[in-house]
């Protein structure tokens, strides 16, 4: 490994000290004799000043940098309250290790508005500014933090299959794929697979994976590759159990990040919001109520909400200082949840947790009793045979549970107050975008 040293581990009380330091050239500036570069690397900036006067060698060798190029550095540090961090680099020797083709795709250093498709077909410069590192590194702290919770909570961590013979959700969302000349699909949710686990005795488990969903779209919260978090646990009494753990470790994630992820919140400008009580937990009518009565709004659908409906009732509850919400009691939609008489109908025990205006997870309690189960299979029109490794999982002994499943993605996105989810995720798959 070359030896070097993160800019962000040197101090002004390193003064003296030598260290090496290597990235990119993010900044020039030529004062005739005196020559200043700004390093970055993944954790910051550091000047380094060349002066012709004191080594008229190695000013001359600095002249040769252009602007992004890969660059080494060894010398002494210096405490000077002028540069930024109030310190820099005296250089005892340079290495441009890679030289950057100029002009640039875009411009690093300046906060130049690009729009995010061109950045996106740059995306490998793109990811070089300050701004996006601090995105990813939030994204980290929070992925981990979340894991942590689940871990500390006696959860065990699994990974699914992403190629399954069908759908959990079914539909024309499919990619479909060749498999040893057998069709098969990309995995739309971990849901069946999970719920095997529940019957195999796995009592608790989690997983960070991905899913994929052929929607046509063109919204800035979607995407066709989605990184999801999923859980499952079984020896519930009902969808309230599964919303206490989505709310706990969601809060202590929250948490987590504001604490380890200080910097880069600091960077986005983010002060980020810790809910301080229980998230409201609302029937699916009252919510309705509610965007009728005080914003005048109707969603066409009537067995759900849409999206202008939960952005209105996130700025509801904000407003009374609940930035999370449960929405509960809706109309039964997918075969899998259980279904329960509240009041004169029967409704689903599904519910969506929305954050700050977006949805963010969708779960409930899933039905355990195989002849309900497999009357809502015959009302759906699912053919039983496309799932029958599911079904048999249920005829052994299956313990009531549920579960739900978050997007990173989107929760990323809220966190960090991104106008559009294709922000927070390095290289996104769109309708119109394979590559990079």
């Amino acid at each position: 490994m070359m030896e070097r040293k993160y800019t962000h581990d040197i101090t002004a009380e390193d003064e003296g000290e030598k260290v090496s330091v290597a990235g990119w050239a993010h900044e020039i500036r030529d004062l005739g004799g005196l020559s200043f570069v700004i390093l970055r690397d993944r954790e910051g900036e550091i000047q380094v000043i060349f002066k012709e006067d004191e080594d008229e060698e190695l000013f001359e060798k600095a002249q040769e940098i252009g602007k992004e190029d890969v660059i080494h550095v060894t010398g002494t540090v210096k405490e000077n309250d002028q540069a930024p961090d109030n310190r820099e680099i005296v250089p005892e020797s340079l290495e441009i290790i890679g030289e950057a083709e100029s002009p640039l795709p875009m411009d690093v250093s300046k906060e130049i508005k690009s729009d995010l498709s061109t950045r996106l077909d740059n995306r490998f410069i793109d990811l070089r500014k300050p701004r996006l590192h601090a995105i990813f590194s939030l994204r980290s702290h929070m992925i981990e933090s979340m894991e942590e919770w689940f871990d500390k909570n006696n959860y065990i961590n699994i990974q699914t299959p992403t190629i399954a013979k069908m759908g959990a959700e079914g539909g024309a969302e499919l990619f479909p794929v060749i498999y040893y000349g057998e069709e098969a699909f990309l995995s739309q949710s971990p849901q069946l697979y999970k719920q095997m686990l529940m019957a195999a005795g796995f009592d608790k488990v989690y997983e960070t994976g991905t899913a994929f969903r052929a929607e046509e779209f063109a919204t800035s919260r979607h995407v066709s590759e989605i990184s999801m978090f999923d859980v499952e646990l079984a020896f519930i009494e009902d969808q309230h159990d599964v919303m206490d753990v989505l709310e706990e470790s969601l809060i202590y994630t929250l948490e987590n990040v504001e604490k380890r992820a200080a910097d880069d919140l600091d960077i986005l400008g983010v002060d980020l919001e810790i809910p301080e009580e229980n998230f409201p937990r609302i029937k699916f009518e009252e919510a309705r109520e509610i965007l009728e009565e005080e914003f005048d709004h109707v969603p066409d659908d009537e067995h759900d909400l849409d999206t202008k409906g939960e952005k209105l009732l996130g700025e509801y509850f904000e407003e009374q200082g609940h930035p999370a919400f449960f929405v509960i009691g809706y109309p039964q939609e997918k075969f899998y949840y259980m279904e329960a008489r509240e009041g004169d109908e029967y409704q689903s025990r599904r519910f969506d947790l929305i954050y700050k205006g977006l949805e963010l997870a969708s779960g409930g309690q899933r039905e355990h009793d195989l002849d309900r189960l497999m009357a809502a299979v015959d009302d759906e029109g699912i053919e039983p045979k496309d799932i029958s490794f599911y079904l048999e999982s249920f005829k052994f002994g299956m313990p009531p549970h549920g579960g739900y499943g978050l997007g990173i993605d989107r929760l990323l996105k809220q966190i960090a107050e991104l106008d559009n989810v294709k922000e927070g995720i390095l290289f996104p798959r769109t309708p119109d975008r394979l590559t990079p």
